[in-house]
């Protein structure tokens, strides 16, 4: 195995590894954002205004995070591809171009 073999292999491992703490973190919060929300909605005794309020600022940020990491992801994997030289296999190949019909006498 060349040096740049397992280096590739230890660069994979480490990707997968920021991926899975990554999203294990997303959870935890969205998580941890949903029972605070619980919480104060239920200590709130049916105050409509407040509750709607909470909720909404709830939703909004489970919804901000989770679209901020899967962003950052999709972008750290298509540089990383671009990178590693992958862009050009993705790339459709040109079209070689047609021959006219040839004209003939009618």
């Amino acid at each position: 195995m060349s040096r740049n073999e397992g280096r590739a292999g230890r660069d994979t491992d480490l990707e997968k590894i920021r991926a899975r703490y990554g999203l294990f973190a997303v959870i935890v919060s969205n998580v941890a954002i949903a029972v605070v929300a619980i919480v104060g909605v239920w200590q709130l005794d049916g105050d409509k205004g407040v509750i709607i309020g909470i909720l909404t600022a709830a939703f909004t940020a489970v919804s901000s995070l989770t679209t901020a990491y899967l962003g950052i992801k999709a972008v750290s994997n298509t540089a990383q591809a671009i990178a590693l030289g992958d862009g050009a296999a993705r790339r459709h190949p040109e079209a070689t171009p047609v021959a006219p019909p040839a004209q003939g006498a009618s």
